[in-house]
């Protein structure tokens, strides 16, 4: 299967990114994995990434694991602000929100958000990041597994 390029998991718990990017690094399914630890952070990164030579330190990601509780700026309030930048900077990403909540007016409010593609239950695991990865980037591999 082809690689996507860049995910970037926004996390405040670095224990879960660091076990993601484990999980990531044996699914071998992107080029680049990058973490921040709140949605500020997040923001900057994707400005960033669309900024002219900065491919390598700051690859457009092609999905966004997006944690709901974080301190600074949650998950719903990082969308609210991602809503607002430039459509060039939001193009062909996925966001996954990704949580250990078990309340469902969690999964409910993030799905009202056009911009979240996918409400998951952490930890993310390899069966799940492959068959995500086949489903929205390379459909004609889903049809053979």
């Amino acid at each position: 299967m082809k690689k996507i390029n860049c995910i970037l998991l926004v996390d405040d718990n670095n224990a879960d990114n660091v076990y993601h990017k484990i999980i990531i690094t044996e699914a071998d399914v992107c080029n680049y994995i990058r973490a921040v630890t709140n949605g500020r952070e997040a923001l900057d990164y994707i400005i960033k990434s669309g900024e002219p030579n900065q491919t390598e330190s700051f690859p457009k990601p092609d999905i966004i694991y997006l944690d709901i509780n974080m301190p600074g700026m949650n998950g719903f309030e990082f969308l609210e602000e991602y809503k607002k930048l430039d459509e060039k900077l939001k193009s062909k990403v996925l966001i996954i929100m990704l949580t250990t909540s078990l309340n469902p007016d969690d999964r409910e409010r993030a799905l009202t958000f056009k911009e979240v593609t996918e409400f998951q239950n952490k930890p993310i695991t390899v069966e799940i990041l492959h068959e995500t990865i086949k489903k929205y980037f390379y459909p004609e591999y889903a049809a053979v597994m």
